[in-house]
């Protein structure tokens, strides 16, 4: 018998195959393991992320939905509110967590996050910093991910 972490997990499965949101894809690395999943997220147009491919990874518990995944890209990721270790410091994933929220939402957030940071609350302080100081060299450092994603994913 399925859990209700599962049966919601199915949902998503079923939600993000039948209307993914525009530039991200996931799904469970195995049919055998509901719980860890890969997704992509694709850089938004007409900013200093479009063309690139990151690559992130969700392990979602017994209690999911009412407790969020951990969130982490796997890709090199320059931002303010993304740790060193890729971990992400995003309110709906954490604090402001709602049974509501599912996988298209937590990654359209992500995609939102990365053209919108908060660099009040900044995991990646010199990401932070260059980004309310310094504009243009932010935008050559995300650039630089941008390229490195390319790369990995050829």
């Amino acid at each position: 018998m399925m859990s209700s972490a599962q049966l919601r997990l199915m949902s998503d499965l079923k939600a993000i195959r039948q209307e993914p949101p525009e530039g991200c894809s996931a799904s469970p690395y195995g049919e055998e393991n509901l719980f860890v999943w890969g997704a992509t997220i694709f850089g938004p147009d007409e900013t200093p992320w479009e063309g690139g491919i990151f690559s992130l990874r969700l392990i979602f518990g017994e209690h999911y939905p009412e407790k969020p995944p951990r969130v982490r890209f796997t890709s090199d990721v320059f931002h303010p509110n993304v740790y060193s270790d890729g971990t992400l410091c995003m309110d709906i994933i954490q604090d402001a967590w709602s049974p509501c929220h599912n996988i298209c939402t937590i990654l359209t957030s992500i995609q939102s996050l990365l053209t919108d940071p908060n660099p009040a609350s900044p995991a990646n302080p010199e990401a932070a910093s260059l980004y309310q100081n310094d504009i243009l060299a932010y935008n050559r450092k995300v650039r630089l991910c941008v390229r490195k994603s390319l790369e990995c994913a050829s």
